[in-house]
């Protein structure tokens, strides 16, 4: 299944986006309710598919999409958590050295947007940039999981993320690197988020970055050091991970960290994707 939240910020309504792409309004269908914490934990994705399979659909609405904003996929998540330096590419060309246990962070629950929302760059910053990122969506409550098949089989759903970053703020300033990472709409997700069963290997996907046009990032979610099933596994050992809760991956070589490519400034446009995941596009603003 692809789902996906429609509508303008604030007042985005649950879809459903179906293989021969209708959209279906499942705002009925949860009786006014959103991908939230609570659908996940309460069964929500099993309602949803089974409406889906019936005939004719029940109360299922097809919506026009002519000019229909695509918001975040997932409501307010109750926590992000990252995993840094999770490509050797990447790590080496930020001079760190491969981490022997995932670099783990966090990042505010706030600072998630549409794919296709303005991205701004934080007042004061000179050095805002982008990380094209394999997310998850935890789907049941993760405590001191005991294997991989565990791990994923918590996973609900899979997205593209844009773990959008200020480098001087995150690596110059001193404390932790929260700060470079939780500036306002630092968090692009979506368009949709595409259910685990339809992503039979999360360690086969490319994921692309595009800056004006120019690739900046091509990688394969294959050349992880540490991968999906190893991070849900390895953070259920020191938090519990719960249902609704988004993990970012990690981001492949390409950033404007490496000192290759300028930083982010107004104007630009980022374009972002992963296969079977579908696409985002923002254009850069001030704050």
């Amino acid at each position: 299944m692809r789902l996906l939240r429609v509508g303008e910020k604030g007042a985005e309504r649950p879809a459903a986006l179906t293989d021969d792409n209708r959209l279906l309004d499942l705002g009925e269908l949860l009786n006014g309710g959103d991908f939230t914490p609570d659908f996940f934990a309460s069964g929500g994705l099993d309602r949803v598919r089974e409406a889906l399979s019936g005939d004719p659909l029940p109360g299922l609405r097809e919506l026009d999409q002519d000019g229909l904003r695509i918001g975040p996929a997932v409501a307010r998540p109750g926590k992000i958590v990252c995993i840094g330096l999770n490509y050797r590419d990447h790590a080496e060309e930020s001079g760190a050295a491969v981490p022997a246990e995932p670099v783990v962070f966090m990042k505010a629950s706030n600072t998630v947007v549409g794919p296709f929302d303005e991205v701004l760059v934080p007042r004061g910053s000179v050095k805002t940039d982008w990380e094209v990122e394999l997310a998850l969506v935890i789907g049941s409550t993760c405590r001191y999981l005991g294997s991989h098949e565990e791990a994923l089989a918590s996973v609900a759903g899979y997205l593209v993320s844009n773990d959008v970053s200020e480098r001087e703020f995150q690596l110059e300033r001193g404390g932790q690197w929260d700060k470079g990472k939780s500036c306002e709409t630092f968090q692009p997700l979506g368009p949709w988020l595409v259910t685990a069963d339809e992503v039979p290997d999360p360690q086969a996907l490319g994921l692309r970055l595009w800056v004006n046009g120019d690739l900046k990032q091509n990688g394969s979610t294959k050349n992880m050091i540490f991968g999906v099933a190893e991070i849900v596994r390895y953070l259920s050992q020191f938090m519990v991970l719960e249902p609704g809760d988004v993990i970012n991956t990690g981001t492949p070589a390409g950033v404007a960290l490496s000192g290759l490519h300028p930083y982010l400034k107004e104007g630009d446009v980022m374009e972002l994707e992963i296969d079977g995941l579908g696409r985002q596009r923002q254009t850069v603003g001030q704050a």
